[in-house]
């Protein structure tokens, strides 16, 4: 297994095809939400993400100045419950801390997923709201 986090420019195509498939398989395939997956985020977000055997397995974006955003959290089927997702969510983590020390952290989880945020450090910070249909809350790291 590989990890990786980088910029947009530095993904090569394979990669970034890798990314949006994987990304379009979950939330708006099997999640069934048809939405604008793609977005202009990911053209100023660093991708972070494991591979095996050049297959994207597991995937989040980390973006934003003031506050910064980790989003697009994405498990691979086959590869869930093997702690996989708590990896990656710290992965991401210990990259915010090293270059973006002291910034807020902040995820817009869907509401069923609060247990496993709060695993890694977050904490509900709002109501529940809809974001595409789907129950969400705001979660920020304490």
């Amino acid at each position: 297994m590989e990890h990786n986090i980088k910029n947009f420019s530095e993904l090569n195509t394979f990669e970034l095809y890798q990314i949006v498939k994987e990304r379009i398989a979950i939330f708006v395939v099997e999640q069934d939400c048809p939405y604008q997956e793609v977005d202009e985020v990911d053209l100023v977000a660093f991708h972070n993400y494991f591979s095996e055997d050049e297959e994207i397995i597991a995937y989040n974006r980390i973006y934003g100045e003031e506050v910064i955003h980790i989003g697009r959290v994405i498990v691979k089927k086959d590869w869930r419950g093997t702690q996989l997702g708590v990896e990656l969510m710290q992965a991401a983590l210990a990259f915010i801390e090293e270059n973006f020390p002291e910034k807020p952290v902040e995820i817009s989880a869907q509401a069923h997923l609060q247990n496993f945020y709060g695993r890694v450090g977050f904490v509900t910070v709002s109501e529940e709201y809809l974001e595409d249909n789907i129950p969400h809350v705001q979660m920020r790291l304490k």
